[in-house]
């Protein structure tokens, strides 16, 4: 067999097993069942109920946002008297009550266009499902999956009033304890929380941060 013929059956094969596990997954045949976008509400509904992280009023700014799951469960929770902004690079057909902006925040248009809708003021919560594509092989998938948390951190440093918080994907590996290391300098406290929605074979995890202080 050819190394094209092989590479596109193992491609094939991968795709067939991915879409089984989703056609068998519980929390994706719960979201569909429920109304929400992804799989991921799941994980933010269990740290909301353990930590009370949304509350009505607040302002929160979702990135990595796309298809909107999480933005789904954070605009329920602020009522209308909170906001809910979310942000991707990618395209999120419209929910209601959460103001979408596309583009990358690395880039000062789409950043001056955040801090339009902030009208100079502060946010109450950053939360970041941002993931980079995966390769499957960590030497790669690391660095770039610290890269967007650290740029999570960067954009919450200019936005989040004190005793803000913050909550951001990481995945368990080099430069993590570099990254907690950072938290700490800027919040009062930082923990680990793993939601079971996350696949248990996953090194996935969510670092909360809370107290924004500098």
């Amino acid at each position: 067999m050819s190394k094209s013929k092989s590479a596109t059956l193992a491609k094939t094969t991968s795709s067939s097993r991915w879409l089984k596990r989703q056609h068998s997954d519980i929390y994706t045949r719960q979201a569909k069942d429920e109304g929400y976008r992804s799989r991921a509400v799941y994980k933010l509904l269990e740290i909301q109920q353990k930590d009370r992280l949304l509350t009505p009023g607040m302002t929160i700014i979702d990135l990595g946002a796309a298809p909107g799951g999480w933005s789904q469960l954070a605009v329920e929770k602020v009522g209308k008297s909170g906001r809910v902004i979310a942000l991707d690079i990618l395209p999120m057909d419209t929910i209601e009550g959460v103001h979408f902006l596309q583009g990358d925040f690395r880039e000062e248009t789409v950043l001056n266009q955040l801090l339009d809708c902030l009208e100079n003021k502060k946010v109450d919560l950053v939360i970041s499902d941002m993931a980079p594509n995966l390769s499957g092989m960590a030497v790669i998938d690391q660095p770039r999956a610290i890269l967007l948390a650290e740029l999570a951190l960067d954009l919450s440093t200019m936005v989040l009033k004190k005793d803000g918080n913050l909550l951001v994907k990481l995945f368990q590996g080099e430069s993590f304890q570099a990254y907690w290391a950072m938290l700490k300098e800027r919040f009062k406290s930082v923990s680990v929380r793993k939601p079971k929605a996350s696949r248990s074979e996953s090194r996935e995890v969510y670092l909360l941060a809370k107290g924004y202080t500098t």
